[in-house]
């Protein structure tokens, strides 16, 4: 096979997995209400349904993608694929909400194993003046699950039941997982004599999930609660301790120089707040229309469509023009107009028109479309290609952390008004004593959730413009 058709197999592999992994979390939001009251499950496990993997990603992309640098990419991304197939499986089956949770828990091995490891094999098959275009493509692929997932998600859950999100995934993982084995090949050459990291893994791993596990516990518990300053504390000596052994590791599991290099330190930066700002809207907007507005899985599937479509069109668009014109003003722009759109919903109310939810939501997936792609473009292009892996790992840790940040301060302020069983109650749709009192309050603290993203965002927008033009050898490179 020659490398003009290699890049576009590399890119449908990769892309399927991806479109994978997006679809079942979104069927799966839209699907949470039914899940709530069919296990008879608490709010906090169900969100925790959701966080553990966003968590568990997050901590164990950076140190796949360091072991994907040493062994190569293809073998764990197939294995990923398979690990994740067989999980929706068992996921399906869950009696518990608790079983449901360690479901997802091991399935998120899986999906790390894919995320680590997509970005990097498309930046390995294709030419650094292409780059731009492939991401792009990539993430509307993404926008595409992220539009029908909803959808889909809604109608299985009503036509069938929730349990069936995760049946589909089986034929379509396999097709997927036999796909990826045999057109998907090794590209980069691998260095020899490499060695793993453990101290510094451990280090990474306990730190960050302690700090990850405080920050999420404090928006349910309190965060003056022993747990989370422990966990605050913990976090903190344990991730000193990382940095340090990296700064004196031979062949260390986190490139502190990634951060040295002033594009890729605010790149970085800008998309971690982008997951904070933007990483919990589809959750939230769940909650107003199947809990405040009453519909049902289906309906409110279609009307959440609208940003994932915007996000479609606009991200191989900005893909393309960042291949020629750069990716500081083009991520910028996006992340500015992701800050219109979070400023327009501080004005939801329970009678707000469906229109003006659409057109908020078309005005942010613009916007996200617009930052994605030239962003990750001016990330992937400005590292070598044998710290890939680890430079991908980063960027999907930063975005994931962001994103799980994100769904912990959201859900910490429109529950600080409400009792817990009141909020379950009103995301579930079931009656609820002093109705009209419990919705007005949620829909005060829905405001000020969107607000507080709203102002993460222009700090995101900022930082995007700080980082500067890139290096004069990274220009000359992508020429």
């Amino acid at each position: 096979m020659t490398e003009a058709r290699y890049k576009w197999f590399a890119l449908s592999a990769t892309s399927l997995g991806a479109f994978m992994s997006i679809i079942t979390g979104t069927s799966l939001l839209i699907g949470l209400p039914d899940i709530t009251r069919d296990l008879s499950a608490s709010m906090n496990l169900v969100i925790w349904v959701i966080m553990s993997y966003m968590l568990a990603i997050t901590v164990l992309v950076p140190a796949i993608g360091r072991v994907a640098d040493m062994i190569g990419r293809k073998r764990l991304y197939v294995g990923g694929f398979a690990l994740f197939t067989l999980t929706s499986l068992f996921a399906g089956m869950a009696r518990t909400g608790s079983g449901l949770l360690v479901a997802r828990i091991i399935q998120s091995l899986g999906g790390s194993l894919i995320l680590a490891n997509s970005t990097a094999i498309v930046t390995d098959a294709f030419p650094r003046g292409e780059l731009g275009k492939a991401l792009g493509i990539n993430t509307m692929i993404i926008a595409v699950g992220s539009a029908i997932g909803p959808v889909i998600g809604g109608f299985i859950t009503v036509a069938l039941g929730w349990r069936w999100i995760f049946f589909f995934n089986v034929p379509l993982g396999v097709v997927g997982t036999l796909w990826a084995w045999v057109q998907l090949r090794e590209t980069a050459i691998l260095p020899k004599g490499q060695r793993f990291d453990f101290l510094g893994a451990a280090f990474f791993i306990a730190g960050l999930f302690l700090l990850l596990m405080a920050l999420t516990f404090g928006g349910f518990i309190g965060w003056a609660s022993p747990l989370v300053l422990g966990g605050s504390a913990g976090a903190v000596l344990l991730l000193a301790l990382f940095f340090r052994t990296e700064t004196r590791a031979e062949q260390p599991l986190f490139d502190v120089n990634l951060f040295r290099l002033r594009l890729l330190a605010f790149a970085y930066t800008s998309n971690f707040l982008n997951g904070i700002a933007r990483g919990a809207l589809t959750f939230l907007l769940i909650f107003y229309l199947q809990g405040v507005r009453s519909m049902d899985p289906l309906t409110a599937g279609i009307y959440l469509a609208p940003f994932a479509l915007a996000m479609m069109l606009s991200a191989p668009m900005s893909g393309r023009l960042s291949d020629k014109h750069g990716s500081r003003v083009l991520s910028t722009v996006g992340l500015c107009l992701s800050a219109i759109g979070l400023l327009g919903f501080t004005w939801i109310r329970k009678e707000t028109s469906i229109a003006e939810i659409v057109l908020w939501q078309v005005v942010m997936g613009i916007g996200s479309g617009t930052f994605n792609s030239p962003n990750t473009n001016a990330i992937m292009g400005a590292v070598p290609v044998e710290r890939r892996g680890i430079a991908a790992g980063t960027r999907t840790m930063m975005n994931n952390a962001g994103s799980v940040i994100s769904i912990a301060m959201t859900f910490a302020i429109v529950s600080s008004g409400m009792t817990p069983k009141a909020l379950t109650a009103l995301f579930a749709g079931v009656q609820i004593g002093s109705e009209g009192i419990i919705v007005a309050t949620f829909m005060h603290d829905l405001r000020i959730a969107f607000f507080v993203s709203f102002l993460v965002s222009v700090a995101a927008a900022i930082i995007a413009y700080m980082r500067g033009p890139a290096p004069t050898w990274i220009q000359r490179n992508a020429e």
